[in-house]
């Protein structure tokens, strides 16, 4: 009897662990949507965005879209113009093995404006602001919130939270 014909007892359907989150992610820069997916056999993990298949450097060497051992979805720079096909979208990851299949949330990315005005915003959860120049405010409240423009013009505040300010000008 060949034991790879048979299932095993302690092979199991694949699980989504980690469910990527939603992004606003400025032109050209760098994003990473994760997604970890549990299994036994360790499941295979594909990327869907707006129900196509993403095509990582796996497919091809000269992707911008890396897909990581963990089954992350990295990319080196967001595509956002009328030459290539926009990064933007709705993306979900599928894991798979033997056993059956299993579906991540779906998580959207958006490509922040090279201008954005006015008030960001979080109360009670996650607000992750990447643009170029962000002219306003910036606030959470009982929240995490990462800013990471080149140019922030205005103020930030955190009450009861972590805040995170990477930039290279704060005036």
């Amino acid at each position: 009897m060949h034991s790879g014909s048979r299932l095993r007892q302690e092979d199991f359907a694949p699980r989504i662990a980690e469910h990527p989150s939603d992004l606003i992610v400025s032109k050209g820069e760098p994003a990473t949507l994760n997604c970890k997916a549990e299994g036994r056999p360790a499941p295979t993990v594909e990327w869907y965005k707006d129900g196509e298949r993403v095509e990582t450097d796996r497919d091809s060497p000269r992707s911008q879209r890396m897909l990581l051992p963990s089954g992350s979805l990295f990319f080196l720079r967001i595509v956002h113009g009328r030459r290539s096909k926009p990064d933007d979208g709705s993306y979900v990851c599928v894991a798979r093995n033997y056993l059956g299949e299993a579906r991540s949330h779906n998580a959207s990315l958006e490509v922040a404006p090279l201008y954005y005005l006015g008030e960001a915003r979080s109360h009670n959860a996650s607000l992750e602001v990447a643009p170029l120049y962000y002219l306003g405010e910036a606030r959470s409240h009982n929240a995490s919130l990462e800013v990471a423009p080149l140019y922030y013009l205005g103020e930030a505040r955190s009450h009861n939270a972590s805040l995170e300010v990477a930039r290279e000008y704060l005036t």
